[in-house]
């Protein structure tokens, strides 16, 4: 996909095509993993994984937040106390150190992410000891082209948090903003000024972090397609690398902060299309790149090189400019991929200390994958990352015939192709500019494991 391809906006597409479906941050999704995944399985898979000569990424999951935001649909834990960290730490420093002991020291972390939660819920001697902790146990890079990143709280931090992040090795923030209309920002539990979010964004350019990104959602009650759009422009004016603009999905049901919000407040599900519509537009009028899903980024920026160059990826943490390797999570909840395997730690963080205090991992659910399942996730990668399937590679890679495989696949991608969505031809399938919103519908169609009932638990497309 080039830099200058256009999405084209088409309501009535939009509405035809729009349904709930996964976010494809891994195939096959959570949903299909088995509680009966044993240690022995993960010791194999990290066994298996190192034929691969290649890098690591690594995620670690901090679930506490001083404040809780009606939105969240995170794993996390409500507290003012800073004490609740210690207990924490020391699980997680144990699993560190399990984790670390499977893994040839000469694979380097090229990728290291820090979630939650709100990392910057730590002291910032507990984030230099969580640092140098990795860094006795893994190898992590000091080159420049590594992306060691963190989401950060602009409520939480002290005059010098930032210089410290960079101090031991962060290179990439991320800012959770979603909304500068005080009204929203109200309803949301989640006071936050602009200038608060503009001073943050300058020391962190002070400080030569090489990446600064924004996350926006629409959908959240009080807003408005105006006051959107001021939203917009306000970050549009700030200028960060990245911008992700996120479908809040109410889903009361499955995550209880949401039950404070009140459902008459959501915006009608026509001046959510309207408020995502002029996120499209107004973001590449001023310059930043569709990259795909909700993201957004300056042409200079790796995310969008790598895509112009073919070269971008997806995992749990999203898009990346890594290849694929194995993702190792540290933390309650978090999600590896090791080898041919996913595998999830506990979610429930009383859970995760005892396990950890008797040296256990705290796995408690995971997924070998089939030849099948990774014939299906290349294509979905490559669709959702690029926007196009190369035939002749996937036959090569998984040696089959795509056109006998794929029989029924391509039968239902008919009416994708009669809409205009996209073309499939003799050499791959191509999604075209009117496709390009719908892309998670596209790839649905590739996903084996479907059926009315788990699609209920997704989030609308749109």
């Amino acid at each position: 996909m080039s830099l200058q391809s256009n999405i084209q906006w088409d309501i009535d597409l939009i509405k035809r095509h729009d349904k709930s479906g996964p976010r494809y941050t891994s195939y096959p999704t959570a949903l299909q993993f088995k509680p009966d995944f044993t240690i022995e399985q993960y010791e194999r898979a990290r066994t298996d994984s190192h034929k691969q000569d290649e890098g690591l990424s690594l995620y670690v999951h901090i679930p506490f937040c001083a404040h809780v935001c009606y939105y969240c649909a995170c794993n996390k834990v409500i507290t003012k106390r800073r004490e609740r960290s210690k207990p924490y730490l020391d699980a997680l420093f144990r699993e560190i150190e399990l984790r670390a002991q499977g893994y040839d020291d000469q694979r380097y972390v090229d990728q290291l992410h820090f979630g939650g939660g709100t990392p910057t819920f730590l002291s910032h001697k507990e984030m230099s000891s969580l640092m140098d902790k990795l860094a006795a146990h893994f190898r992590l890079s000091k080159t420049e082209d590594r992306d060691f990143s963190i989401e950060i709280d602009p409520r939480e931090l002290q005059a010098d948090t930032l210089a410290h992040l960079k101090s031991i090795g962060f290179n990439r923030v991320s800012l959770g903003v979603q909304d500068v209309d005080p009204a929203v920002q109200k309803a949301v539990n989640r006071i936050q000024p602009l200038s608060m979010t503009a001073h943050t964004l300058d020391q962190a350019r002070a400080l030569d972090f090489k990446s600064i990104n924004i996350d926006l959602i629409y959908g959240l009650p009080l807003q408005n397609r105006s006051g959107f759009r001021e939203t917009l422009q306000h970050i549009i004016e700030l200028s960060p690398d990245r911008i992700s603009v996120f479908n809040y999905a109410h889903l009361p049901e499955r995550f209880m902060p949401q039950r404070r919000i009140q459902t008459e407040d959501l915006p009608s599900p026509g001046t959510k299309l309207s408020m995502l519509q002029d996120s499209i537009q107004m973001l590449t009028a001023a310059g930043y790149v569709y990259i795909g899903m909700d993201h957004f980024a300056k042409p200079t920026d790796s995310l969008a090189k790598a895509q112009q160059a073919g070269k971008l990826h997806r995992n749990f943490q999203g898009y990346t400019t890594h290849p694929d390797c194995d993702l190792v999570a540290l933390g309650v909840s978090s999600i590896s991929q090791v080898g041919h395997s996913y595998l999830q730690n506990s979610a429930d963080i009383e859970v995760y200390q005892a396990q950890l205090g008797q040296d256990i991992l705290p796995i408690t659910k995971g997924l070998t994958l089939t030849g099948e399942d990774e014939l299906r996730q290349a294509i979905i990668k490559q669709l959702i990352c690029h926007f196009t399937l190369d035939f002749a590679k996937i036959e090569k890679d998984f040696d089959i015939k795509v056109t006998a495989h794929f029989e029924s696949e391509l039968l239902a991608l008919k009416k994708f192709e009669e809409d205009g969505l996209l073309s499939v031809s003799d050499q791959g399938i191509q999604v075209h500019d009117k496709g390009i919103l719908l892309i998670r519908s596209i790839c649905m169609v590739f996903d084996a494991y479907l059926n009315q009932t788990q699609t209920l638990r997704f989030s609308k497309i749109i």
